[in-house]
């Protein structure tokens, strides 16, 4: 259960409204659901979404058990980077969810780890075994999983303190007058679509993202950006911030395309980290996948570049 005390910024907020800014990695109507079963108190009394809030109440908010769901391994090919008894490096397919959520129980990443490990880390409960850090759906690229609580312990705190390195790969939209830069900006859920992040003001999460150039084609940039968080959606949303969306995303960017591509041209490039075992500093690429690759080849050519 968390607590929180409405302090009257805004004046007669809804219920509803409130704690969405105050869990917002929660849609609205996720939260809604909750407090129409009794997930939300105000001064310990159950109440509806419209309620509106008086300077000094106490909201408590519990989110509900997860349903139990039966995650079953399913023989999907993977591309093993590397493998041993304490983690496994994949190359992501575009495309591929990386584990079971609503609506999306079969043909994740997890299914296809569940088929080809004998065990995997249970520190994120079975709906997630061995999944320290995600990429989205239509994100390519390096990941790694654990074998086991005590890898996933050591790789999660390596992420967390950026000890660990990623590096993604992205054809953006517009060209990019600076050669790098930083970008800034806390991400928090969108207050005017719920099922998009953005950078917001208030009751965000710290995020930043560093980028640099590596290509200019007019009219797009190939850019490499390295997280120094791991924000929801946060090279699309930073990159979107800044003028500049990933190609070919309908969500942060233009609904159409001018290229073959299904999802949007962003490409986890490698993965840097240290063994939790032997502590030895490993360094896993992936190489562009072949619809990215054309666009990019077909942008070089236009400029001359060879």
């Amino acid at each position: 259960m968390e607590r929180f005390e409405y302090t009257a910024e805004t004046t007669g907020t809804r219920l509803d409204v409130f704690l969405s800014e105050k869990q917002p990695e929660l849609s609205r109507s996720h939260i809604q659901k909750v407090i129409e079963s009794g997930g939300a108190l105000v001064n310990g009394k159950a109440e509806k979404s419209r309620t509106k809030l008086k300077e000094g109440d106490i909201v408590s908010f519990t989110l509900p058990d997860p349903v139990s769901v039966d995650v079953l391994p399913e023989d999907i090919p993977l591309d093993i980077l590397y493998e041993d008894h304490d983690v496994i490096v994949v190359n992501k397919a575009r495309g591929m969810v990386v584990h079971p959520a609503a609506g999306v129980y079969n043909g994740t990443l997890v299914n296809a780890l569940l088929h080809h490990c004998e065990d995997l880390s249970g520190i994120n409960g079975a709906v997630r075994p061995g999944i320290v850090h995600r990429l989205d759906k239509d994100t390519s690229g390096v990941m790694i999983a654990a074998k086991n609580d005590a890898a996933h312990v050591d790789l999660a705190e390596q992420i967390r303190v950026k000890s660990a390195h990623r590096v993604y790969w992205a054809v953006v939209c517009g060209n990019i007058a600076e050669e790098s830069g930083t970008i800034h900006g806390a991400i928090g859920r969108s207050q005017k679509d719920r099922q998009k992040m953005a950078v917001v003001l208030h009751n965000g999460k710290d995020a930043t993202t560093k980028f640099k150039v590596l290509e200019r084609y007019g009219d797009y940039t190939l850019v490499e950006c390295r997280l120094l968080t791991g924000r929801t959606h946060q090279i699309r949303v930073h990159m979107a911030f800044i003028g500049h969306p990933v190609l070919g995303d309908p969500k942060y960017g233009p609904k159409k395309c001018p290229f073959a591509i299904e999802g949007q041209a962003l490409h986890s490039k490698s993965l840097t980290f240290e063994h939790p075992v032997s502590k030895k500093e490993m360094t896993f690429e992936a190489p562009v996948p072949e619809d990215m690759q054309r666009i990019i080849d077909s942008l070089r050519k236009r400029q001359g570049i060879k």
